[in-house]
Formats: C-alpha cells, structure tokens, sequence
C-alpha cells in the first residue's frame, strides 16, 4: 500500500493536481469531514472507477454547524482515517486548518434558494445548506476535479450541490453514490457512534418505515395515510419526527400522489441526543406511469 499525500495548503494541492493533469489523469474528489466509515470508503471504491487519481478532503467544516449543533464534538480520527484511506488505495488528502480555509478578513457566503429551501432541513437547520455550499464551491476551485462523489443519504444536500454547480458553471460532474447500510438497514453515519446499546436497537425503525412506506405506496396507497402510519412508527419506537415526507426526487417539491413520477421518502428525527436522516427512492414501474393520449 502506497501512503497517500497529504496536503495541509491549496498551493500543494494545486501544485499535484498541476502534475497529474500534466500526465493525462483524472481526478476524483470525495469532500468528507473525517470520521469515516465504510459507507466513504465506499465512494473511494466509487471514484476509484472514474478517475485514476482520488483525493479525499477532511475538513470539519465550522459553517455549516448552528451554535447549538455538534462542531466541538464532532468525531475527529484523523489516523484512523489516513489508514482507511492508505488501504483503499487513496492518492491525496487535503486536510487543511480552519485558518487555511477560512483566512483572516473572509467575508464571502453564498445565497441559496430552490432545493435548499425544500422545508426539509432547512426548517430545522436555515444556515446548514449555505455553510455546505460555500465548502463545496472551495473544494471544487480548489481542486477542480473531473467528478465529486457524495453520498445519497444527504440528499437535500446532493440536490443542493448539484443546482449550485449547474448555476455557478462549475465544470465538474457530480455524482451521488447509494447509501451504505448495516446489516438491520441503518444508514451508516459518523453520528451512529453516539447512539446508546437502547437507541442502536431502535433505529433500524427509520429504514424499515421508510421500507414499508415506500412498499404501501407503490401498491396504491394514499400518501397522505401511508405517510401518517409511518410517521406513528417512528414516534413509537421512540424517536422525536422532525419530518418524514414524500416529494419529487429531482425538485424536491411535495408530491400528493406518485402519478408516475419518482418520488423520494426523506425522514429527519432524533433519539437521545443523536439525530438521523435516511431516505429512500419511490420508483413506479414504467406501466404504472400515467398514458398519452
């Protein structure tokens, strides 16, 4: 296994993507914030088949976090992570500081409308979508690679990307990469190592809601009944809903029925002190899909 470089400032980042583009590469980014799991690793293995070299950024990003939220304890493994990275055949990280990132008289932030105002996360947390657009935008100018790989269990956050990257004309190709899962169905995520022995036997409740929602829809259920059942659910297994909704998986807009649209099952809710996200397409056969005439 190669050790893979690692880049504490832009200048050493741009001066090996300089190089690698000299020798004809491509370059795959994966933006994290450490903590990683095998659901990142997964879209390493992703990039890995897009692009001969991948980078991997760790940033803990102070932006995106509310002054209520989790930044100070927001899990920081940076060696484990360097070891992950190492075995999956990584062949950059940048791993800045805040005062590389954020340099002294910053003053710029980026304003969002479309699906950042979905009224899914942005409800519960209004600066999250612009501290994350703001990261991404420098991670992409900084390393302009060809494709950046994020994972589908933010998905508010992919259809966030994606519209800034269409609306700035960023030349990068954004990929999302299906959610990695235990083996009860809970989506795997750095939060997960706060839940307790209690909460980790309930939260597969989330999934398997979602499951059965998605099931109850596409056997003809009214949305409006199915998403109430699952929403009962998740409040008895004892979680506190911030929402569980149906809406159209490309803008993100309610849907009161599937009608041959693809829809997406998206729930936010918190157990103990740990809060979780999942979600899960709603695809109707092409023969359910309402006829011309």
């Amino acid at each position: 296994m190669t050790n893979p470089a690692i880049f504490s400032t832009v200048a050493d980042l741009r001066a090996a993507v300089r190089d690698w583009r000299a020798r004809g590469e491509r370059i795959a980014l994966v933006p994290t914030m450490g903590a990683l799991h095998a659901g990142h690793i997964s879209l390493v293995e992703l990039a890995k088949t897009r692009a001969e070299r991948v980078l991997v950024s760790i940033f803990v990003n102070p932006t995106q976090f509310a002054p209520n939220e989790d930044f100070s304890r927001y899990p920081r493994t940076f060696e484990a992570d360097l070891d992950k990275l190492r075995a999956a055949g990584t062949a950059g990280v940048l791993y800045p500081d805040i005062g590389e990132m954020y340099p002294a008289g910053f003053c710029t932030s980026i304003s969002l409308e479309g699906p950042a105002t979905a009224g899914l996360e942005d409800r519960f947390r209004p600066t999250h979508f612009a501290g994350v657009a703001l990261i991404v935008a420098k991670l992409l100018l900084q390393a302009l690679p060809d494709v950046a790989i994020f994972g589908e269990k933010d998905f508010q956050q992919l259809a966030v990307i994606r519209r800034m990257v269409r609306d700035l004309d960023i030349p990068v190709e954004i990929l999302g990469a299906p959610t990695m899962r235990e083996a009860d169905g809970l989506a795997m995520s750095s939060r997960n190592v706060y839940l307790s022995a209690q909460e980790r036997a309930a939260a597969p409740t989330l999934h398997r809601s979602l499951r059965e929602a998605a099931d109850a829809l596409l056997a003809g259920g009214a949305p409006a009944t199915v998403l109430a059942k699952a929403r009962a659910e998740v409040t008895a297994a004892g979680f506190a809903l911030d929402y569980l909704e149906l809406r159209d998986a490309a803008s993100l807009a309610p849907l009161e029925a599937l009608a041959g649209s693809v829809g997406r099952l998206l729930v936010a809710a918190r157990i103990g002190k740990t809060r979780l996200i999942d979600n899960i397409a709603v695809t109707p056969r092409m023969s359910d899909a309402p006829k011309s005439v």
